[in-house]
């Protein structure tokens, strides 16, 4: 691994890459408040509220970390009609992802708005639906898709959270159009159905998702244990490689013939919400800027280390990675 390497990418490269992002498209709201009493009129607690804010979810806070780090993102999906699209396009706008790929559809945006006190969240409500979408939703998807592949991608993500889009069909179609371009493809994964990423370069679960498809848990802080699960999925689902993120463990990339384990540099995890977004967005970057594997798996990890050290989801800068790898720009 050399630093050279990373330098160039992240003072040069980086602001050259073009990444698409296909999938889920989210946004996250939050009402923190504090709860201290009881409704008169029925027996649940009132919150009042002192602050809100919005963030961007799913599909979109992995194109926001590809954003945050100098990459040019194009984000894919469906949305609705609805007030929630209009904060998650702004916020879209504010980030400098181009988001002529969102296809809308008669469903809502796909919204989780979240009643905090204190870093306790005290409820959730889900505006979404997951039935499948219509065909002529998809036809103008894939359209939008093919058409931007002739554009010269450096990399296309397919971002799982089974919302609705990435079903095997649609995975599939994704994965051979991308190849067809010569543009590599990773996938952050979702459920069990893990067929549906055959022939995609690279897959990035965490140990959680890991678990959901193995008959017995790994335990994420045994390196043979997680280079089994990572040769297992490969045989089985056809996939080319495993980039397995292990919280406090650090990570692990996976091949047919190599196997390499990065220890996170965190001293302390105090959240590890969106780090699989971070390190799909940055290893993604990192193949899309022609960095070796090894290398994305160094650089995202290093990523994954500053996410899990802070609260709520966090989208690593440029300016984050280069303090912590020690370049200067």
């Amino acid at each position: 691994m050399n630093k050279s390497d990373w330098e160039n990418f992240f003072n040069y490269k980086s602001e050259k890459c073009k990444v698409l992002v296909v999938g889920d498209v989210m946004i996250d709201k939050y009402y923190i408040g504090d709860v201290h009493k009881f409704a008169s009129d029925a027996p649940v607690p009132v919150a009042k509220i002192l602050d809100r804010r919005s963030s961007l979810g799913a599909a979109a806070n992995v194109a926001s970390n590809l954003a945050m780090i100098g990459c040019q993102t194009y984000l894919a999906g469906f949305v609705g009609n609805d007030h929630n699209f209009e904060t998650l396009s702004r916020l879209l706008w504010e980030n400098k992802i181009n988001q002529d790929g969102l296809i809308a559809t008669d469903s809502p945006t796909t919204t989780k708005v979240r009643v905090m006190s204190g870093r306790q969240q005290m409820f959730r409500m889900d505006f979404e639906d997951t039935s499948p979408r219509s065909m002529i939703e998809f036809a103008s998807l894939e359209s939008y898709i093919r058409k931007r592949l002739n554009d010269s991608f450096d990399a296309v993500v397919i971002a799982d959270y089974e919302k609705g889009v990435c079903t095997e069909y649609f995975c599939d179609s994704v994965i051979k159009a991308a190849h067809s371009h010569g543009v590599p493809v990773t996938v952050m994964p979702y459920g069990q159905q893990w067929i549906k990423y055959a022939q995609a370069d690279y897959v990035t679960p965490n140990i959680s998702k890991i678990n959901k498809i193995m008959l017995n848990p790994v335990d994420g802080s045994d390196d043979d244990a997680v280079e089994r699960a990572g040769k297992y999925i490969i045989r089985k689902f056809k996939i080319k490689n495993v980039l397995a993120t292990r919280s406090a463990y650090g990570i692990s990339l996976i091949t047919d013939d190599a196997v390499t384990h990065l220890p996170t540099k965190t001293l302390e995890v105090f959240d590890s919400v969106g780090a699989s977004d971070t390190v799909v967005a940055v290893f993604s970057a990192a193949l899309a800027g022609g960095l070796k594997p090894v290398d994305g798996a160094f650089i995202s990890n290093i990523a994954a280390g500053i996410v899990i050290s802070k609260s709520g989801t966090y989208a690593v800068t440029r300016e984050d990675m280069m303090n912590q790898l020690g370049i200067s720009y």
